[in-house]
C-alpha cells in the first residue's frame, strides 16, 4: 500500500470524530427532555498556583485572585486539587491533557488514546452536524495544547478564529458550493474503494502480528466511511440562523469573548453538543497591554513584575469563563431549561506549575452539568491516589456514554 494513501487515510481521519453506529446513538431529543453537551477548554501553561488555588475546601472556601470572577458562580461550579494524569514531560505533557497518555503510548492504549472530548462526540455521532467543534491555533508553543485527538492517534486542528467558526457554523455555502461538497466527497469514497482491494489482498497473506495492525488500518477506513456519510447527510441540512454580527477580523485572543458566544449559540442551536478552545502561547497578550509574551511569562522565575502580568493574562480567562457561564445560564435549551444545567464545562490544563515545568496537581474546574456542585474538593489523600481519568469517566458517564473506564482511570469520581 502505497504512502499517499495512507496519508490520504490520516487526513481523513482527522477531519471529523469517528462517529457511533446508528445502534448507539442518543434517541432523538423531545422538547421535554434535553441531551447532554459538554465543552472543554484548556490553555498552554496552567495557572500560577499561589493565586489560583484556595487553602481550605468545601463550598465555604475563601476566593482568591484567579477565582474572583466566579465568585458569582460559586454554586454553579467544582474545584478539583489533586487531579493529574501522572505525567512528567513539561510542555510536551501539557498534550495529554484530554487524554491522560502521552502520544508515543497511544498506539498500545486500549482505545488509542482518543480524548475526552473525541470520545464524547462518538456518543453524538450523526445526531448533530458537527460531532464536535474545536477552537485554538497551531502557533503556540510545540504545536499549543494539543488537546483533541482521535482514536488513530490523530489529532483533530482547531479551528484559528471567530470568524471562519462563524462560517463554519452558520453560514450556507450556496447550492454551487454544496454541489462541490458532494464531488469531493464522491471522489473520497472513490479513493476508499480504490485501497481496499489492496488491503484485503494484503489481509490473506498476512500472519497474525500483521493482521493486527491491518485491523487497526480497517477501522481508520471505517472511520473514514462513517465520516463521508456524515458528510453527505448534512450537506442536505440549512445551516441554523442567528442573530450575531458576523466577525470580520481574525484570531483567538482578543476575541475569545466571540469565541465563547458562539460556541453558547452553536450549543442552542443544536450545531452541535461538544466544543473545545485551546489557549496556546499564540495569546496576544499585548492586546491585554502587556508586551512580553505568554509562554516568557510562565516562566518568571518569581520575579514579582513577571508575575503580576502573568496573572492579568489569566485572569482574563477566568473573567471569560465566567461571562460564558453567566450566558449560558440566561439561554434556554430545548426543554426550556437553562443551557447550564445540560452544559458540562471544564477549564484546566495539562500544566500543573510552567515556572517548574511539573504537570502535577492540575488546575481544574467543572462546572453546570446539573450537578450539585461542592466548591473546592481535594480528590487526593496520602492514602489514595485518584487520577484526573476518573473524572472523565464521570463525565461520559453524565454525558451518556456506557463505559466503565477511560484513559489510566481506577473507577469514577463522584460528581455530586
Amino acid at each position: 500500500m502505497n504512502n499517499s494513501r495512507r496519508n490520504f487515510l490520516r487526513a481523513s481521519g482527522v477531519a471529523i470524530a469517528l462517529p457511533a453506529l446508528e445502534s448507539s446513538l442518543p434517541a432523538a431529543s423531545s422538547p421535554s427532555e434535553s441531551p447532554m453537551r459538554m465543552v472543554c477548554i484548556g490553555n498552554e501553561f496552567g495557572m500560577y498556583p499561589e493565586s489560583f488555588w484556595p487553602k481550605k475546601t468545601g463550598l465555604a472556601f475563601e476566593s482568591t485572585k484567579l477565582l474572583e470572577p466566579l465568585d458569582e458562580h460559586r454554586n454553579r461550579y467544582t474545584l478539583f486539587s489533586g487531579l493529574d494524569h501522572d505525567q512528567k514531560g513539561g510542555h510536551f505533557a501539557v498534550h495529554t491533557f484530554l487524554t491522560g497518555i502521552n502520544a508515543a503510548d497511544a498506539p498500545a492504549a486500549e482505545e488509542g488514546g482518543i480524548s475526552l472530548d473525541q470520545r464524547a462526540a462518538e456518543h453524538v455521532g450523526s445526531s448533530t452536524c458537527f460531532p464536535s467543534i474545536g477552537v485554538g491555533s497551531d502557533n503556540g508553543l510545540h504545536g499549543g495544547p494539543m488537546m483533541s485527538w482521535t482514536r488513530t492517534g490523530t489529532r483533530v486542528p482547531p479551528i484559528p478564529g471567530p470568524r471562519e467558526l462563524f462560517n463554519r457554523l452558520f453560514v450556507d455555502e450556496g447550492a454551487g458550493a454544496r454541489q462541490a461538497n458532494l464531488e469531493r466527497i464522491a471522489l473520497r469514497r472513490s479513493i476508499l474503494d480504490s485501497v481496499l482491494p489492496d488491503a484485503n489482498r494484503l489481509k490473506k497473506r498476512a500472519d497474525s502480528a500483521e493482521r493486527h495492525k491491518l485491523d487497526e488500518y480497517f477501522e481508520s477506513v471505517r472511520s473514514v466511511e462513517k465520516s463521508l456519510e456524515l458528510d453527505t447527510k448534512w450537506q442536505k441540512v440549512p445551516k441554523p440562523r442567528v442573530d450575531y454580527e458576523r466577525p470580520e477580523n481574525e484570531g483567538l485572543v482578543p476575541d475569545l469573548p466571540k469565541i465563547y458566544d458562539l460556541l453558547a449559540l452553536a450549543l442552542q442551536t443544536d450545531s452541535t453538543r461538544v466544543a473545545t478552545i485551546e489557549v496556546g502561547a499564540g495569546f496576544a497578550a499585548s492586546d491585554l497591554g502587556i508586551k512580553s509574551g505568554y509562554h516568557s511569562l510562565s516562566h518568571h522565575g518569581k520575579e514579582p513584575a513577571k508575575i503580576r502580568q502573568l496573572v492579568e493574562i489569566e485572569l482574563y480567562q477566568t473573567q471569560q469563563l465566567a461571562r460564558f457561564l453567566k450566558r449560558l445560564s440566561e439561554m434556554n435549551d430545548i426543554s426550556g431549561r437553562p443551557l447550564l444545567d445540560s452544559t458540562m464545562v471544564l477549564f484546566g490544563s495539562g500544566m500543573g506549575n510552567a515556572n517548574s515545568h511539573t504537570n502535577k496537581n492540575l488546575p481544574i474546574i467543572l462546572a453546570g452539568g446539573g450537578l450539585k456542585h461542592r466548591g473546592h474538593v481535594a480528590a487526593n489523600t496520602k492514602s489514595s491516589k485518584t487520577p484526573l481519568a476518573n473524572l472523565y469517566v464521570s463525565m461520559l458517564q453524565r454525558f451518556g456514554v456506557e463505559t466503565d473506564s477511560f484513559s489510566r482511570s481506577t473507577g469514577t469520581l463522584e460528581l455530586s
